[in-house]
């Protein structure tokens, strides 16, 4: 019997590669939304196989492996590498240590060559893959997966800004992003796209996918529970929080020429949460040099820094392109001030929430900055009250999916 759209999944395979891999690491948003999938299936009750590309082959994962992969990723319980992670020649010690527990509970492994018998023997008709995590869709995989009796397969695209910003990223990650968007736009069955923005720009790049395969889910927030903030020469001053990968697009360079202003003992601080990326030597080096009222976070625990950011003046985001925008929508979740271009996933979401300014107007930004550390310490160290926003939330995403699929 044929499978329709609207018909329920038989199993659901879900590709965690990405989970595997970024292990050991503070999660970025495609890391929280993996993560999410994970989490919501395991609970669900239609069977779940987790799907992991090692350097040696393929693991299958049943419902219990992924629930005891995603419990690693929040207290590392696979701490060594087995001989065949070693053997591989792996030098990410997080990964070769997460491959090497799965293997012992993985339900089947084969090599790439092998990997459609692999699938064939668990899948039952009627499954659907899913790609949330953007790695590991290659042309044998697909091949795989059409092999398998009426087998549907989803991805989700979080953005296209590789193919829209090409200056912005490095060349061995435009071309990879490409080679995935061209397989996803002739094989995907669907797409799920995290804002109409990346809808419009997925279609405007697309030569095969057509409207109706293409649909709208915005991710929902992770369970928001701030810590404990860590102190440093910010505590009970005001300060402002930036949360991201440095890299081009954050624009993390023009708060720094901006920050140069605030020279005076009672100036604002700037925290910069967020990981070194690529193409911003630049930025590097003026951070090593240590500018006055700026610090570097890059390690943080979400805990700690939603509380630093909870209690911040606001955040700044003067982000030139975002597929979705988590650190806004946080913010927001908090009540917390936002300072932003006019992102269209950003208005998408929070409507009229943030101060919407655009980064080639130092003036308004400096502006606005100053208006709100004045007003952070008008309140003598409390917490700037704003007015707290709805923000996406999981359940609603697979609500709407489950509906889609």
């Amino acid at each position: 019997m044929p499978i329709t759209r609207n018909s329920p999944a038989a199993a659901h395979l879900l590709d965690v590669t990405r989970t595997v891999r970024r292990a050991g690491y503070r999660p970025t948003g495609i890391d929280r939304a993996e993560r999410a999938y994970i989490a919501h299936l395991v609970a669900c009750p239609t069977p779940l196989f987790g799907l992991v590309r090692t350097k040696l082959g393929y693991l299958l994962l049943d419902k219990k492996g992924c629930a005891a992969l995603l419990a690693h990723c929040d207290t590392p319980k696979w701490q060594n590498a087995d001989l065949l992670s070693k053997l591989s020649g792996s030098s990410d010690t997080p990964r070769a240590a997460t491959e090497s527990g799965l293997r012992k509970i993985a339900v089947d492994r084969a090599t790439a060559a092998r990997l459609r018998p692999l699938l064939q023997r668990h899948l039952p008709s009627g499954a659907v893959y899913l790609n949330v995590g953007q790695t590991n869709f290659n042309d044998r995989l697909i091949h795989a997966l059409r092999a398998c009796d009426t087998l549907r397969i989803a991805v989700y695209l979080h953005d296209t800004i590789p193919l829209d910003w090409p200056d912005l990223q490095t060349q061995k990650s435009r071309l990879k992003f490409k080679r995935l968007f061209d397989r996803v736009d002739r094989h995907a069955d669907l797409v799920l796209c995290n804002s109409q923005d990346t809808k419009m720009t997925a279609l405007r790049h697309a030569r095969g996918l057509t409207e109706d395969k293409v649909h709208v889910i915005w991710p929902g927030l992770p369970e928001i529970d701030p810590g404990h903030p860590p102190k440093g020469p910010w505590t009970d001053k005001p300060y402002f929080m930036a949360i991201g990968t440095i890299e081009p697009r954050k624009n993390i360079g023009f708060l720094l020429d901006m920050w140069e202003d605030f020279r005076e003992p009672d100036s604002p601080h700037l925290l910069i949460c967020g990981r070194r990326g690529w193409l911003s030597e630049d930025v590097f080096a003026r951070l090593d040099n240590q500018p006055g009222h700026v610090h570097e976070l890059p390690d943080l625990p979400d805990p700690a820094m939603w509380a630093l950011l909870k209690n911040s003046c606001g955040l700044l985001f003067p982000s030139i392109v975002e597929g979705f925008g988590y650190p806004a929508m946080e913010a927001a979740h908090l009540g917390v001030p936002v300072i932003c271009n006019a992102l269209p996933s950003v208005k998408e979401v929070l409507d009229d929430y943030p101060i919407y300014a655009d980064s080639s107007d130092s003036y308004l930004w400096m502006h606005n900055i100053k208006q709100l550390a004045q007003g952070r310490r008008g309140q003598s160290g409390e917490q700037l009250s704003t007015e707290v926003v709805e923000t996406p939330d999981w359940q609603a995403h697979f609500n709407r999916l489950f509906t889609i699929l």
